[in-house]
């Protein structure tokens, strides 16, 4: 056998270790969308109004994405196996919380403290899977399909959530973290190799506060533009301080020893094209299961399980192009089939802006055809740029990269979906996002 041909095959172990930690990626971002469907009967049940229901579907993101670059740094300090354990401990726990909440406080708190246990897990995961395939090409191909991972995850958990709170209960769609956490918890020691510490390396803690602090400030003020208008004080202060702290901790990451996100790292022009075609791809995703399951559940007046069913299709089109993303990378490379994901999508979101939200067309006719095309898009765009988000990274920054990259896709559905929805109609969001997605295939074609 030759030297690449034994690069190329997988140990059962290696098979093991990535359906677990695939397992865990997938299931952290289920979480995030887990509670979207079924928030209409919480806040009825919790007597809520519709600024509290906003902020119990952000408080997931808003730990998740401040933080995850601290994550990606405990994960490279302490090594990924044990940060992995550790985010998972705090995962469990709160998803054994969350379904026993009598009130809006303790589901509240228990959203957050997923989000936290998410932000330490995720990034460790990656630098775990590195561990798991040492090789780079080995790694790369692991990375292929990973890419797809989350936007599979968000997709069922917008399908599931519906099934689930419409047969037993809104609290039953916390069992499926739970369980996942828990199996990974018992397999992590018997499948997953152990990774080691970087011990010269610090922690950075003014940066981690800096950083965490910042993103979730400006995150919130966002996310609460959709209730307030961009002048009050509710959105104008938590923006505005979240920005003096991201430009505090850039400022203060040029001049440390050991910086949480060197300065260096987002240089890579590939790189940051990658992230952003990771970023919008969730956004869009996103954006389309909102407004869609608004529209049929308003307009149309479908019932939460008739919504789910409708997503079908969206299902079977993302999991279809996850699998063929890895082959169509190894022949035409990560950067034309990320070019050609994001065009894809693009054009799956401008049918979706013309015709998926007219209550006069029919579903055939007007929302299948982007509920195909878009998923198809993103799920390659996304595997695409998970290989060129992560491409010669060193293995002492392998957590790092796995917290940028979680960041990217965290930023996404929170803030960019947030600005992108103050663009007026439904049809105008949408029709944005698709013309964002489009240039950011083009500037990727030419960047070589």
């Amino acid at each position: 056998m030759t030297a690449t041909g034994a690069a190329r095959v997988v140990t059962t172990q290696q098979r093991c270790a990535f359906v677990l930690l695939g397992s865990v990626q997938a299931t952290l971002i289920f979480t995030l969308a887990a509670i979207a469907v079924p928030l209409p009967r919480i806040g009825g049940e919790f007597a809520l109004e519709r600024v509290d229901l906003i902020l119990l579907s952000a408080a997931y993101g808003l730990t998740f994405t401040g933080l995850l670059l601290f994550g990606g740094r405990l994960a490279d300090r302490y090594g990924g196996r044990r940060a992995l354990t550790a985010g998972l401990v705090l995962f469990a726990a709160a998803s054994a919380a969350a379904p026993l909440a009598p009130g809006m406080g303790t589901l509240l708190a228990a959203r957050f403290a997923q989000g936290a246990g998410a932000a330490l897990s995720a990034p460790a995961a990656m630098a775990v899977l590195r561990a798991v395939f040492p090789s780079p090409p080995a790694y790369g191909r692991a990375m292929a399909t990973w890419g797809g991972l989350s936007i599979l995850g968000a997709t069922a958990g917008n399908l599931l959530s519906g099934v689930i709170s419409t047969l037993l209960s809104w609290r039953w769609t916390f069992a499926v973290p739970l369980v996942v956490a828990l199996a990974a918890l018992a397999l992590t020691p018997r499948l997953l190799p152990d990774t080691t510490p970087s011990r010269g390396r610090t922690l950075d803690l003014p940066g981690a506060l800096l950083a965490t602090a910042g993103i979730t400030l400006a995150s919130y003020g966002l996310v609460v533009t959709d209730t307030r208008p961009w002048s009050s004080v509710v959105v104008l202060v938590p923006l505005l301080c979240g920005a003096a702290l991201l430009a505090a901790f850039w400022y203060a990451e040029r001049r440390v020893r050991d910086p949480l996100l060197p300065p260096r790292f987002l240089l890579d022009r590939r790189r940051v094209l990658a992230l952003a075609a990771i970023a919008l791809s969730a956004c869009g995703t996103a954006m389309t299961f909102v407004v869609l399951s608004l529209h049929l559940q308003q307009a149309l007046d479908w019932s939460q399980l008739q919504t789910s069913a409708a997503f079908v299709p969206f299902a079977v089109a993302l999991i279809a192009s996850g699998r063929a993303a890895g082959p169509l990378i190894r022949r035409y490379g990560a950067r034309s089939v990320t070019t050609a994901g994001l065009g894809t999508g693009a054009a799956g979101l401008a049918l979706l802006a013309l015709t998926g939200i007219d209550a006069h067309i029919s579903y055939g006719y007007g929302l299948l055809p982007g509920l195909v095309l878009l998923p198809a898009g993103t799920a390659a765009s996304f595997a695409g740029a998970a290989v060129l988000a992560t491409e010669g990274v060193p293995q002492q920054q392998i957590g790092l990269a796995g917290g940028v990259l979680n960041t990217a896709m965290e930023f996404g559905p929170t803030v960019l979906f947030a600005i992108l929805l103050t663009l007026g109609s439904d049809a105008s969001s949408l029709a944005a996002t698709g013309a964002a997605l489009a240039a950011v295939a083009h500037l990727n074609h030419r960047t070589k």
